[in-house]
C-alpha cells in the first residue's frame, strides 16, 4: 500500500480544522476570535490549531477562501439549468436568499474581513482575490442572462458586482437585524429590478418589463 504524501496529509488536516473554525469565526467575527477561542469551540487542542496555523489571520483567511471557493460554485446550477431570462432571474434571486438563510454568519465574517482589509495590509491580497472570484461568479450569471435575453451586456463586470453585492449586503444586514422575511422579499425585488439594467436592450421576458 502506498504511503500518503505528508503534504497531502497536512493539507487534509488543515481542511478538517476549517469546519470547526468557521462556526466560531462566524459567531464571534474577526476582532473577537483567537486561536485559543477557536480551539475551545472545536475538537482540536490549541496546540494542534497553532501547529497548522501560525496565527488567527492565517486561519481566518484560509477559512474564508475555502468557504468562498465553494460558495461561488453554487450558482453554476443557475447558469446551467435556466432556459429563459426571467427564469434565471428568479433562480438567481432564490439562490441568494437561500445562502443568506443557510449561511448568514459566514457572509457576515466575509464582510468583516473585507472591512478589516482596509486597515490591515496583510489581509488585502486575500480580500482582493475573494472579491475577484465573486465578481467572476456574478459575471457568469449576467452573461448567461444576456444570452438568454438575446441582448448585450451594458455594464462592466465590476459595476455589476458592485450593484449586486450592495443589495446582498443590505439584505444580510436586514436579515441579521431580525427582519428576515422583509429583507429576503426586498432582495428578490431588487434583483429583479437590477438585472434588466445590466443589458443594452430590455429583454421581453425579463421581470418587471411589459
Amino acid at each position: 500500500m502506498a504511503r500518503a504524501n505528508p503534504i497531502d496529509k497536512h493539507d487534509a488536516r488543515r481542511r478538517a480544522l476549517v469546519d470547526s473554525a468557521l462556526r466560531t469565526l462566524g459567531e464571534l467575527g474577526y476582532a473577537k476570535s483567537s486561536l485559543r477561542e477557536i480551539a475551545n469551540n472545536s475538537p482540536f487542542s490549541h496546540g494542534v490549531v497553532h501547529y497548522y496555523f501560525q496565527n488567527k489571520v492565517e486561519l481566518i483567511v484560509y477559512c474564508v477562501k475555502q468557504y468562498k471557493a465553494v460558495c461561488v460554485t453554487r450558482y453554476d446550477g443557475v447558469v446551467a439549468d435556466s432556459t429563459t431570462a426571467a427564469g434565471l432571474v428568479v433562480a438567481f434571486a432564490n439562490k441568494l436568499c437561500e445562502t443568506i438563510v443557510d449561511e448568514a454568519p459566514m457572509h457576515r465574517l466575509w464582510y468583516d474581513l473585507r472591512a478589516q482589509s482596509m486597515f490591515e495590509e496583510y489581509l488585502r491580497e486575500a480580500a482582493h482575490q475573494i472579491d475577484r472570484s465573486l465578481e467572476e461568479m456574478t459575471w457568469r450569471v449576467v452573461t448567461r442572462y444576456a444570452d438568454l435575453a438575446g441582448a448585450e451586456t451594458a455594464l462592466p463586470p465590476l459595476t455589476v458586482y458592485g450593484m449586486l453585492d450592495g443589495v446582498f449586503q443590505q439584505a444580510l444586514l436586514g436579515y441579521l437585524s431580525g427582519q428576515e422575511q422583509e429583507a429576503l422579499a426586498m432582495l428578490r425585488k431588487q434583483v429583479s429590478e437590477l438585472m434588466p439594467l445590466t443589458l443594452r436592450s430590455t429583454p421581453t421576458d425579463a421581470p418587471g418589463v411589459a
